[in-house]
């Protein structure tokens, strides 16, 4: 993990318990996942400095904001954070513009406006820049917010369920931009969210949390991947996120080719460009296993593969199947009775059969 990253370690008994180590790199997206009360606004708090845990430690770019066992603690007003709150907290008697203005007092005087102008710019407020926020839409707040957040030169961006309340279309809008801003900025970004669509759509490592604890933590695909992370099956349903490239396309027939490690899907074209990042989540329920190469069937997708794992949900009639298709692992939930009349065990070959209206495809967060 690079010096320049973020490295975080805390541990607490009250009020929230939480037991917990991390890192994000620059350039990454650290997506925290996990139910109400499992301690992930806290984690974030106590990053921004608006938190002390009993102890912890809190590294960002070689810097030491937090060491309770040295005695260190850097007050919020020290640490180059940029934090956008659930509720944005904006200052309603303000505009656009006095809002990141106020977050630029670390700048020469004659440069700040000038920074603000520019800051409004990347987010596509520049037409609103003198509205007070009860003018803008729940969209424009939340990018005023993370124009303010931008405004003070961050080391760490933090984002605390910034897409909440927001319909489906303005919450893939808002996707975009912080996609687009992430890749600009080279710093590391972590992000709180209930919503697995904000994981998939923008996150490069995962850490699923319950109960103040680490369920399970690493890169996206790895973590998605598991078979044993019964917890995120349960609530978002198993299923491994894919980075792949469209290869090409076919119109005429309405398909797309995806390439990825491991070999090729074809899903449903919508509109995609051929060279285009996507990502692809393949829900392990929609996943069916053959023994044999299935014959005049009228799914697209045949993946052979080699069982890497199998492990039982918790409630024991039904399999989680990890198959390893290349380096790239994918998932199929099958019943107990399944995998026994078809003597499915680790090492064995088998085909996976994925429907390509099953798959799930959006725009790629990984570039």
């Amino acid at each position: 993990m690079s010096e320049r990253g973020l490295h975080v370690r805390l541990s607490q008994a009250a009020p929230v318990p939480l037991d917990v180590e991390l890192s994000c790199a620059p350039g990454e997206v650290l997506g925290i996942f996990g139910p109400s009360g499992s301690g992930k606004t806290t984690i974030l708090r106590a990053i921004a400095g608006l938190h002390t845990p009993e102890a912890g430690r809190v590294t960002v770019g070689g810097e030491v904001w937090l060491d309770t066992a040295a005695g260190r603690v850097v007050p919020v007003h020290e640490r180059a954070i940029g934090f956008v709150f659930q509720e944005y907290a904006l200052f309603p008697h303000l505009t656009a513009l006095g809002n990141v203005l106020v977050a630029l007092g670390h700048r020469p005087r004659e440069a700040r406006r000038r920074r603000a102008g520019e800051l409004l710019d990347l987010v596509r407020l520049a037409d609103v820049r003198h509205r007070r926020p009860e003018a803008l839409s729940g969209g424009e707040r939340q990018r005023v917010a993370l124009a303010r957040a931008l405004a003070r030169d961050p080391a760490v961006l933090l984002l605390d369920e910034p897409f909440a309340a927001m319909d489906r279309a303005v919450r893939r809008r808002l996707q975009d931009e912080v996609d687009v801003l992430r890749r600009m900025l080279d710093i590391p970004l972590v992000i709180v969210t209930h919503d697995f669509d904000d994981i998939v759509r923008l996150a490069t490592h995962l850490l699923v949390l319950r109960a103040g604890r680490t369920v399970a933590a690493g890169p996206l695909q790895d973590v998605t991947s598991r078979p044993d992370v019964g917890w995120l099956g349960e609530t978002v349903g198993a299923g491994v996120v894919i980075d792949a490239v469209v290869a090409r396309t076919h119109d005429a027939r309405g398909l797309a080719e995806l390439t990825f490690d491991g070999g090729t899907l074809v899903a449903p074209d919508q509109a995609l460009a051929a060279g285009a990042q996507v990502r692809v989540r393949v829900p392990a329920r929609e996943v069916i296993l053959a023994a044999s190469p299935p014959e005049r069937v009228s799914l697209h997708n045949v993946l052979e593969g080699v069982v890497a794992a199998v492990a039982p949900d918790a409630r024991g009639t039904v399999a989680v199947v990890q198959v390893a298709v290349g380096p790239t692992r994918i998932l199929a939930e099958v019943t107990r009775d399944a995998v026994e009349r078809l003597g499915i065990a680790e090492g064995c070959i088998v085909y996976a059969l994925v429907k390509s209206v099953s798959l799930e495809v959006l725009a790629s967060g990984a570039g």
